[in-house]
């Protein structure tokens, strides 16, 4: 009766090994672009309230933020993560806000990380700060919450990288990118283009590095990764 048995089990195929899990997508946009978009979308999913789709940035934020974000790209890459980017150049107007969510929806991102440089009339306005999504039933109540842990986290380690001053977290339930996002979602301001002193540090090589280890650093540390994998700012 063995060998029947024996010859049985000959032809059973070895186990396939199981395919890696693919690395987790951040969505890394951003923000605005060379020119305003002044059509208008709803705010969330089935609301009647519209809003302009991008009113546009401070001077120069387009192409400071597009900068910082390419060595984004790169660190996180790096690291081993995938990166899907809503924009690579400065040349068009802006494709509003609810496409950005979209994008971030479709590749089905870990972390939908936006980038922006803020402005004010007055030019001694300092800060780093980074905004999330308040709750909002039927539209952010289910990101809300990894979406405050990331902010958390990214804020953090901008201040520590770029060493401006901690401006704190700012819960909105006003950004259309934000309410149309099936995905965490956090929007870093790195800082204030109209301050002297921030905008040298926001426009110079070293200054986008630091601020793109930053970023790269929070991210990392939402996936529970290790955020050595970013580098030296």
């Amino acid at each position: 009766m063995l060998a029947p048995l024996v010859a049985a089990l000959t032809l059973v195929s070895p186990a396939t090994p199981a395919a890696p899990l693919a690395a987790p997508v951040v969505v890394v946009d951003p923000g605005h672009d060379l020119r305003a978009n002044l059509a208008t979308e709803p705010i969330g999913p089935g609301s009647t309230v519209r809003k302009i789709k991008d009113g546009g940035g401070t001077a120069g934020e387009a192409q400071v933020v597009l900068a910082v974000s390419l060595r984004l790209r790169t660190l996180l890459q790096r690291a081993g993560l995938r990166v899907v980017m809503t924009r690579t150049r400065t040349d068009s107007t802006s494709m509003g806000n609810v496409a950005r969510a979209r994008i971030a929806n479709r590749a089905g991102a870990a972390l939908f990380l936006r980038v922006h440089a803020d402005g004010s009339t007055s030019s001694a306005s300092r800060g780093t700060h980074t905004l999330y999504p308040a709750v909002h039933t039927g539209w952010t109540d289910d990101i809300a919450a990894p979406s405050l842990r990331a902010a958390r986290l990214v804020q953090a380690e901008l201040v520590r990288s770029l060493g401006f001053p901690d401006a704190g977290l700012d819960r909105r339930g006003d950004l259309t990118g934000f309410n149309w996002s099936d995905r965490p979602a956090v929007l870093a301001e790195l800082g204030f283009l109209t301050n002297p002193t921030e905008r040298r540090a926001l426009t110079s090589t070293a200054g986008q590095q630091r601020a793109a280890v930053g970023l790269c650093r929070g991210a990392l540390r939402f996936l529970r990764r290790r955020p050595g994998l970013c580098g030296a700012g």
